[in-house]
């Protein structure tokens, strides 16, 4: 049960390339769901709207920039964690400038939204697989 937990916003992206696949991370040792694969993102610090927080993050964890009208609103997870209740809006993104590198993650994978399933995922992030798996 969920109640009286508190609310944690976090932003995620489904970047997507040329080839039509999805930027995956895995999630680095000494975090909480270590080796568990995730798509890019992080927490809203207070008085930040989603969007710029989602621009701030694949900056510092990926090195690219992402101009806002490029981030297209795609769909959200609701999940009730132990101590806490996270919502994650996932936004797609298919236009970036800069190379896509590595600077937080355990690995980074470009994966077919067909293969998404294939990867160990948390909680809050497995539901969105079968809507990128349909859309893209």
């Amino acid at each position: 049960m969920s109640e009286g937990l508190p609310t944690v916003l976090v932003v995620a992206v489904a970047l997507v390339d040329a080839d039509g696949r999805v930027l995956i991370a895995q999630r680095p040792e000494g975090k909480q769901l270590a080796g568990l694969w995730e798509f890019p993102g992080g927490k809203v610090e207070a008085g930040e709207r989603p969007e710029a927080a989602l621009i701030r993050e694949l900056r510092e964890e990926l090195g690219i920039d992402v101009a806002e009208a490029c981030l297209a609103p795609f769909v959200f997870a609701s999940h009730a964690y132990d101590s806490f209740h996270l919502l994650m809006p996932l936004y797609l993104c298919r236009r970036w400038s800069g190379v896509v590198r590595n600077r937080e993650h355990a690995a980074l994978k470009w994966v077919r939204p067909n293969q998404l399933a294939d990867f160990p995922m948390p909680p809050a992030d497995e539901p969105l697989v079968a809507w990128l798996r349909d859309l893209l």
